[in-house]
């Protein structure tokens, strides 16, 4: 798939990354965010170009997190964390990030604190995710995707540049009701196919199916796709991009215009690449015409509710001037 969070208060994710026998409890601490109750979290993101992303520091190591709800699992940078590499090699590939990872190895998370909020035996994937942190400059720790996210209900604010992540029970209902200042004024239903949010809508009046991916840089439409679809992709030029599993492709990049999930959610022009999707799709085992990821985001404040395998909307302020 293509993809290529310090306030006084804090959140801390506690990870156990000693040896396999070894008890030692050691935080990961998020030192942005900002603790609202004891169910909700609000951390602070920025942007490095159109990847989420969150700084923390593990192991006196200071780096950044993405924030990936297209990513199976937590990822590890095999570079910043050697000792944690050659763990568990997986029978299986890890989607997310640009297509399928091979040649990554699992680690079972013993811990994984959020303040007084604790999740217990999540696996981790160690992977060498180098190129990334190279073409963005950035010290990359890893990437954080649906098996941390999926208990919360997850706000994603590129108004305001935040986060706000709020437990949930198993049905999906929120712990403390009183987050949101903000009016929730629409909502969509997805569903959730294995990790991955899907959604129904339309482009030119033909029905097409989209995956919703917090760490997709650019749209992207398939290339066999209908071309009553295709219509209303407007090319302009090529680019060259790469992910998690560091393999290069060419891209035509251009606008998509005309999408709709409902009647009463659509999309301006969104820059958008033309690619194709049989591999995303043979790995994460749907059948998408498209992923919707930054300019999604860029033109929704979405909230994330996975339980109820629901999205809910709040409109950005008007512009007054």
């Amino acid at each position: 798939m293509l993809r290529l969070v310090s306030f006084i208060l804090f959140l801390a994710f506690g990870i156990n990354l000693a040896n396999a026998n070894d008890d030692t409890y050691t935080p990961i601490f998020f030192t942005q965010a900002e603790v609202l109750d004891n169910y909700t979290t609000r951390i602070p993101f920025k942007l490095i170009d159109h990847l989420i992303v969150v700084e923390a520091e593990l192991l006196n190591k200071k780096g950044n997190f993405i924030i990936d709800t297209g990513s199976e699992t937590m990822i590890l940078n095999k570079i910043h964390f050697p000792d944690f590499y050659e763990y568990q090699r997986k029978s299986q590939e890890t989607s997310g990030v640009i297509q399928s990872i091979d040649n990554s190895h699992q680690r079972r998370i013993k811990e994984f604190a959020l303040e007084s909020l604790k999740l217990h035996n999540k696996d981790s994937d160690v992977i060498d995710i180098s190129h990334i942190e190279k073409s963005k400059k950035i010290k990359l720790l890893g990437i954080i995707g649906y098996s941390i996210l999926k208990d919360y209900e997850v706000f994603i604010d590129l108004h305001l540049n935040q986060i706000t992540l709020t437990k949930v029970d198993r049905f999906g209902n929120k712990l403390n009701d009183n987050i949101y200042l903000e009016k929730i004024v629409d909502s969509l239903p997805f569903n959730l196919k294995n990790h991955t949010i899907i959604v129904c809508g339309t482009v030119n009046n033909q029905k097409v199916k989209f995956g919703i991916d917090s760490a997709a840089e650019f749209n992207q439409i398939n290339r066999k796709v209908n071309r009553k679809v295709l219509k209303y992709f407007i090319p302009k030029r090529r680019l060259s991009l790469s992910g998690a599993g560091n393999k290069k492709i060419e891209v035509l990049a251009g606008k998509l215009h005309r999408v709709k999930l409902s009647k009463t959610i659509y999309f301006g022009p969104m820059l958008t690449v033309l690619t194709n999707l049989n591999k995303m799709n043979e790995a994460f085992g749907t059948q998408l015409d498209g992923i919707l990821g930054y300019e999604f985001f860029a033109q929704k404040r979405t909230i994330i509710n996975y339980q109820k395998e629901k999205l809910y909307f709040i409109n950005y302020p008007l512009n007054t001037q």
